[in-house]
């Protein structure tokens, strides 16, 4: 998430993990095989509810009666409707392994779907989204549990049909066993009758020391489809009938289309059916998509004016320079974030000042899957949505509200992802199926709106542009008394969660900098909102992946005012968490030993290394980067990364997750802003916006380390160690202390 901010989730295990198991196999539900049984895990006391239900009753509210189905067929095949969507994060796997150990049913077994848009499937305390390195955490028990009632029913039927005392059976992937006689009967055999059991809510669950699956490096279940071609993103969706749509956005956001010169001519281009204005764009309708690009770029369009600046507006004199001055000129008092003894009195008495500015740029998501929809009204009028996304029943509301619909008329399809990075929330503007919609609507047929790389990279909701200003008061001893922190911006959790969460403080723009295991006695920091007027977004790890490069970035800085080495310091402040201090000897050591540098290389190539912490997404991270010059830019040549999630399902699934995210982090701290100049992006394709390539991928080596603390998120607390990690090494190795990303803007020369 790529997600949201997880303290705004308060526990999301208490909602699912406790809830009875329920029977709904005699439901008809989703359409499931004759005699399959059908378990679903209840959100909350609602049994009177659903038995009402089942009378004929309205359905239950959202989030207090199913979070996920399991549906075991009588050929023996199992599928999960699953709460989450599949991006590559792994969630189909790790939620097979979970039900399969206690179901005892090899995970390889599992076929696992996207279930639809449906108050069933609120499993993140109440809502639900594929987020925030939220989905195993927020499912783990409840997943377990529906798996060991599966199996217990399975025992109790085959009890019966045996006629034998249910304790002299045990089960074996998806088979029953009576050891005594011999006997066995598979899982399908047993579903029918099995579906006629009321569930228990005092199924056990199994010793953690007998764990077939769970903490193995199962193979991934969508491994061979992805490498064979066979998974269908949502650029692959095609319908009979179906025309295709390209799209000529607006130059600068808030503009509409006023005049189209040559809309005749364009109109008579080959397979061209139809042209059409839209909110802020136009499109050209074909019979494929080449045709219709190649008339949305042929179109020559007048657009009305810029508006005056303000909030989905950007006017003609907007830049990412002048919008970081105002960040930096905001002269609000701010709202207290966080507040711990007494700072003013502890500057007063300083020993030491030390101060720095620190800001990061806009950023892309730069996917690669372009953004499309896929829209069709049905003769009824109803609609069907194949579109990617990270909320079904969001995007249903707001489909809904489009089409002039209810949302019950409305059905979405979440295909698999082609990866997260928080790009497929609900952006307004940034989305490309309202246009589907549209145009769906206007031409009566199934449209495919697909995006070219440039509409993209201009439409696409970045990252913001963030600031914060740090003071520090040293004592004697060279260690930090009082911190002071000024956050000032935006974040995405304002803009589009605002009216949800109503909190005073943006989380999005204070998370990494509150709540450190440092132990610094006198902290304050205030949250200062300053609004983008550009489309913002969700990008991996959020507010960490800035914030965590501004604190431990400065951390260093009060390191070498008080005298004290980097990695020495921290272990100092983290006298009073043994967990944080084993997780940074962890990375020091898989590294052969701590040493900052500069040092000479086997290779003969003059290095340093640089060490960062972080405490993203209830998951803790050490890092440690070996950086190099080459011609003035950083070289990354090996990141140490070290991380703890309490537990894990899948650690082989853990490790590339890590990796990925430490690539995406690197590519952000070395290449990639996006820049604003005369209200409009300048980079529209990867030339002008590069990105990490496979020369400038260094080595990582990751540890995982199992405290048993509460399960963390795994998908984005990989990111945010790296860049304060590598911008440490380069302080010193060059001397200089960067304060503003990415490095390729800093011209760098070794001391």
């Amino acid at each position: 998430m790529n997600g949201l901010a997880p303290h705004l989730l308060a526990d999301p295990r208490r909602a699912a993990g406790r809830a009875p198991v329920r029977n709904l196999s005699r439901r008809g539900f989703l359409g499931t095989a004759a005699g399959a049984l059908v378990l679903g895990v209840g959100l909350g006391p609602a049994l009177a509810q659903e038995r009402a239900e089942g009378a004929g009753a309205v359905a239950p509210k959202p989030g207090t009666r199913v979070a996920a189905f399991l549906e075991m067929r009588p050929d023996g095949t199992a599928r999960l409707l699953s709460p989450f969507v599949e991006g590559g994060q792994g969630i189909n796997t790790g939620l097979a392994q979970t039900i399969g150990e206690e179901f005892d049913l090899d995970p390889s077994r599992f076929a696992v779907e996207c279930a639809p848009p449906g108050p069933d499937y609120a499993v993140v305390n109440g809502l639900r989204m594929t987020g925030g390195s939220f989905s195993t955490r927020s499912s783990f028990d409840a997943m377990r549990r529906l798996g060991a009632t599966a199996r217990e029913m399975m025992l109790r039927a085959a009890a019966a049909r045996l006629g034998v005392p249910q304790a002299s059976l045990t089960t074996d992937d998806g088979r029953v066993v009576h050891a005594a006689s011999g006997r066995t009967l598979g899982y399908g055999d047993l579903a029918a009758a099995a579906l006629a059991l009321q569930p228990r809510d005092d199924v056990p669950l199994k010793d953690p020391k007998t764990f077939r699956w769970i903490g193995k490096p199962v193979a991934r279940l969508d491994a061979r489809d992805k490498s064979t071609g066979r998974a269908i993103y949502a650029i692959d969706i095609r319908l009979d009938g179906m025309l295709h749509a390209a799209v000529q956005h607006a130059p600068h956001l808030g503009t509409e289309p006023q005049d189209i010169a040559n809309e005749a001519e364009v109109r008579a281009m080959p397979g061209v059916r139809s042209v059409h204005r839209l909110p802020g764009a136009v499109a050209v309708v074909a019979d494929s998509w080449w045709r219709a690009r190649k008339g949305a770029e042929a179109l020559r369009v007048a657009w009305t004016s810029p508006a005056a600046e303000g909030i989905a507006t950007v006017s003609a004199g907007f830049s990412s320079a002048a919008m970081l001055e105002a960040l930096k000129g905001a002269t609000d008092a701010g709202i207290p974030a966080e507040q711990e003894g007494d700072v003013a009195g502890a500057f007063a008495g300083a020993a030491t000042l030390v101060e720095a500015e620190y800001d990061a740029p806009y950023l892309a998501h730069a996917q690669l899957e372009p953004p499309s929809a896929v829209a069709r009204f049905a003769a009824d009028g109803t609609l069907d949505l194949w579109l990617p996304n990270q909320m079904p029943e969001v995007f249903q509301q707001v489909a809904a509200g489009i089409a002039g619909l209810q949302p019950a008329q409305v059905r979405i399809h979440s295909p698999m992802l082609g990866g997260f990075f928080g790009r497929h929330f609900y952006y307004g503007p940034a989305n490309p199926f309202p246009q589907a919609i549209l145009l769906a609507r206007a031409t009566g047929s199934a449209v495919r709106v697909l995006w070219s790389r440039e509409e993209e990279f201009g439409m696409d909701a970045v990252r913001p542009l963030s600031f914060a200003r740090f003071r520090a008061a040293l004592g004697p001893d060279g260690l930090p008394v009082a911190l002071q922190i000024r956050a000032v911006g935006e974040g995405p959790i304002g803009r589009w969660f605002g009216a949800l969460f109503k909190a005073p403080v943006d989380s999005s723009v204070v998370e990494g900098l509150d709540r450190k295991p440092y132990a610094i006695p006198n902290r304050r920091l205030d949250y200062v909102k300053v609004p983008h007027p550009v489309t913002i977004a969700f990008w991996r790890s959020v507010g960490h992946s800035m914030n965590d490069y501004f604190y431990e970035s400065f951390l260093d800085e009060v390191a070498a005012a008080g005298g004290h080495d980097p990695f020495a310091l921290r272990m100092a402040l983290l006298k009073d968490s043994p967990r944080h201090r084993t997780l940074l000897q962890t990375v020091a050591d898989r590294a052969g030993g701590w040493k900052r540098g500069p040092f000479e290389a086997p290779d003969g190539t003059r290095r340093a290394r640089g060490i960062a912490m972080a405490s993203p997404f209830g998951s803790e991270t050490a890092t440690i980067a070996e950086v190099s010059l080459t011609d003035g830019q950083a070289r990354v040549h090996d990141l140490w990364i070290a991380i703890d999630p309490g537990s894990v399902v899948n650690p082989g699934i853990v490790a590339r997750q890590v990796e990925g995210a430490a690539a995406l982090g690197l590519s952000a701290t070395l290449l990639e802003q996006v820049v604003y100049e005369g209200g409009r992006r300048q980079a529209r394709n990867y030339d002008a916006y590069p990105i990490l390539d496979r020369e400038r991928m260094p080595r990582v080596h990751v540890t995982i380390v199992e405290s048993g603390a509460p399960m963390g998120g795994i998908g984005e607390p990989g990111l945010p160690g790296v860049p304060p990690a590598v911008v440490n090494a380069v302080a010193a190795l060059t001397g200089r202390r960067v304060r503003s990303l990415p490095l390729a803007k800093a011209q760098l020369s070794g001391v």
